[in-house]
């Protein structure tokens, strides 16, 4: 499971995604918030990478699934707390 978990912590498709959803979220928080675009657009990344990735990796798809969600969970609670300091910071 750790190397499942390691793939997908380092593949850059996911990343991009993320950000992207990270940014988009940001720009839209003052007519649809936080929360439920964040969770909808980290479920869509961990369902969607695994279903249509050219790899094919041993594990069931939903220890895929499970994995995608814990990784996009860290990542995207990082971007927070780096905006969260960047805003902070500006004052």
């Amino acid at each position: 499971m750790s190397d499942l978990i390691a793939a997908q912590a380092t593949d850059v498709f996911r990343i991009g995604l993320l950000i992207v959803l990270m940014l988009t979220a940001l720009r839209n928080r003052p007519v649809t918030g936080m929360l439920l675009p964040l969770a909808a657009g980290a479920v869509f990344v961990a369902v969607i990478i695994p279903l249509t990735g050219v790899t094919a990796r041993p594990e069931p798809l939903a220890a895929q699934i499970a994995a995608g969600l814990a990784v996009n969970a860290v990542y995207l609670g990082i971007g927070l707390a780096a905006w969260m300091l960047w805003q902070g910071r500006g004052g």
